[in-house]
């Protein structure tokens, strides 16, 4: 079992890099967002693999706004962190840069927040190392990530709620 002492926010970072090719092409001739949407999730699920020593399962990303389209040729730079944990889950931000390689102009094209669980060898949630927060911004968007955990548990609930009801009026 993987020790569950507190590991710093660096412990967990990667960085990956992609070069967008002709197949992630949309029919607009950009990189299809299902694209981008893949690689943030294979970032954020290597941040949280690292941080809790186990495999891990997605259980929610936050809502994706792409702020300017990728081009085709350009390298998709994407680094993810975790910034919040709980007991079994972990959110991880992972930011999205693009950059056009024969000028070196990058630009932030998106910010995304994914939750995922680490899971046992049987596919149940384990527990996961507590998160070291070493610096003034790692602890205010921990806050930050604390109020987006509660926003999510109540949004959970709240669909819980509905499918109830729904049960008991068919």
């Amino acid at each position: 079992m993987a020790s569950l002492e507190p590991k710093p926010v660096s412990a967990s970072r990667i960085t990956l890099a992609q070069l967008m090719q002709p197949q992630h092409a949309n029919n607009l001739g950009t990189v299809h967002g299902g694209v981008i949407m893949k690689l943030v999730d294979e970032a954020g699920a290597l941040a949280a693999t690292r941080h809790a020593g186990h495999r891990v399962v997605t259980v929610a990303v936050d809502q994706m706004m792409f702020q300017h389209p990728i081009r085709l040729g350009h390298l998709v730079i994407l680094t993810a962190e975790v910034s919040y944990v709980g007991r079994t889950s972990m959110e991880v931000e992972v930011q999205v840069v693009a950059e056009n390689p024969l000028t070196g102009e990058r630009v932030h094209t998106n910010t995304a927040y994914v939750v995922y669980v680490a899971v046992d060898e049987h596919g149940k949630p384990t527990p996961v190392p507590p998160l070291l927060l070493e610096t003034e911004a790692q602890r205010q968007r921990w806050e930050q990530a604390k109020a987006r955990q509660a926003f999510r548990l109540q949004q959970r609930a709240q669909m819980r709620r509905t499918a109830a009801a729904q049960e008991e009026s068919a």
